[in-house]
């Protein structure tokens, strides 16, 4: 069976919404004017501290506000979770997978506590045996550690990386790991752009696509 690991923002669920009200709460409280959603969204991908340093880049904050705010949005970045869905066909396909005997894991850049709350809140978090958030290691995505490490606490069997974004994408050419690309998630390039062994629009496709990759 295989070791299959996901990312988690823009891939099984979508949490722009509440990272953009969280990232407003804060600017409210600055003085400043909101993002948009789309802002919020594009800004979603390297983690909390690139997040918060291109909030003040498009609100004209200074550099060395940038410990200060970071610090506040990790403070708060727990609870949110009231906004957040889970992507159609999600459970279905964790469900699918999950029965066929796979090993599922988490790998994203959101910091581990608020992946866990969001996991919990939305009750994923039953379906995976390793979590692995953008401060679990010193290094994060693109840097392919993470994901090592997420199959490693896995065990053994192919491994397989599930993602939405140019960073996804990245991460899994660096680990040398075959990648299957949501297409529906926080993407800035064309899918033709990006490396990636399947796309798929639909979780329905995932179980589909993850036999036809251990197929070859």
């Amino acid at each position: 069976m295989a070791r299959i690991v996901f990312d988690l923002d823009g891939t099984l669920i979508d949490s722009a919404p509440d990272i953009h009200a969280g990232a407003n709460g804060i600017l409210a409280d600055e003085g400043l004017p909101p993002l948009t959603l789309d802002e919020a969204r594009s800004f979603i991908g390297n983690g909390a501290a690139v997040f918060v340093a291109r909030m003040r880049a498009a609100r004209g904050v200074p550099d060395s506000e940038q410990a200060r705010l970071h610090a506040e949005f990790t403070r708060r970045y727990e609870t949110f979770v009231g906004l957040t869905v889970i992507y159609p066909g999600v459970v279905e396909a964790l469900e699918a997978l999950a029965a066929e005997g796979h090993g599922l894991g988490i790998c994203t850049n959101k910091p581990l506590r608020p992946t866990r709350a969001v996991l919990a809140h939305l009750g994923l978090d039953r379906f995976f045996g390793a979590v692995f958030g953008g401060d679990s290691l010193p290094v994060h995505k693109p840097d392919p550690a993470p994901l090592h490490a997420a199959f490693e606490a896995l065990g053994a069997g192919p491994a397989l990386y599930v993602g939405d974004s140019e960073v996804d994408a990245e991460t899994a050419q660096r680990a040398g790991a075959p990648f299957l690309l949501f297409t529906e998630g926080y993407r800035k390039s064309p899918v033709a752009e990006m490396p990636h062994d399947i796309a798929f629009a639909s979780f329905t496709e995932l179980p589909g696509g993850v036999a036809r990759l251990l197929a070859r």
